[in-house]
């Protein structure tokens, strides 16, 4: 489990291609591996990733297996490419953002960026699944980094989140142009919340459909009726 806290921003330093799947090596700042075994799990923006060999000093190994590289953006990195970077939470630290399990649901696009004196007000382009579970004032895991969704609008299809200095400062984010993929992780409460609802209600309407069905055959001339009509096409 991850926080959203980005606590260090490593660089791809090495990338090995298979059949199926890739190796990549991360290069991160001094002192954030310390204390990392071989098998210890790393976000790497946005991605729960497990150490594939012990560190050789600051630098680790990740492998990437097909259904990483489908869902998520690390099938694209490229040597170089700077990636927001966190530790697996301890067992009584501090929650500074939100419970995440560094599994990737969808990818956003960053559609433009807006600066207002030292912030930075992104709108990202979000697939249609996932909005069901985007709200105003809400949670979103965008490449790792724990944020409150500023702004939505569902029939348009976009979200907007604010970078603040700090955030600007401690991230990868703020040097990603327009046309960018973003690793976006729903908010599981709000998921296993929704899904409920939906299913109970979809339950209930089955439930009903049979009684229902009668009394909609019986409406149905009435309410062709009462609706306008539009006038007959002259035909040619």
């Amino acid at each position: 489990m991850f926080t959203g806290i980005t606590q260090a921003i490593g660089r791809v330093a090495a990338i090995e291609n298979g059949e199926t799947s890739r190796r990549i090596a991360v290069d991160f700042p001094a002192g954030f591996c310390a204390g990392l075994a071989q098998g210890g799990s790393v976000s790497i923006d946005g991605a729960c990733l497990t150490a594939a060999a012990p560190p050789r000093g600051d630098r680790v190994e990740f492998d990437l297996i097909l259904p990483t590289l489908v869902t998520s953006t690390l099938a694209d990195c490229r040597i170089g490419d700077a990636v927001n970077a966190e530790r697996a939470m301890r067992a009584g630290a501090e929650i500074g953002g939100h419970s995440l399990s560094g599994h990737v649901d969808y990818q956003a696009v960053i559609e433009q960026t807006r600066e207002y004196s030292d912030n930075l007000c992104l709108r990202l382009a979000v697939p249609s699944g996932a909005l069901r579970y985007l709200f105003a004032k809400g949670y979103v895991a965008l490449n790792g980094v724990s944020l409150t969704i500023a702004d939505i609008d569902k029939q348009a299809g976009w979200i907007e989140v604010w970078l603040i200095p700090e955030t600007r400062r401690a991230t990868a984010l703020a040097a990603k142009p327009p046309g960018s993929r973003l690793n976006l992780e729903i908010e599981r409460e709000t998921q296993v919340l929704v899904d409920t609802m939906r299913e109970a209600l979809e339950d209930k309407l089955a439930a009903l459909m049979p009684l229902l069905a009668p009394k909609l055959d019986e409406l149905a001339p009435a309410l062709l009726r009462a609706s306008p009509r539009r006038p007959a096409l002259a035909a040619h």
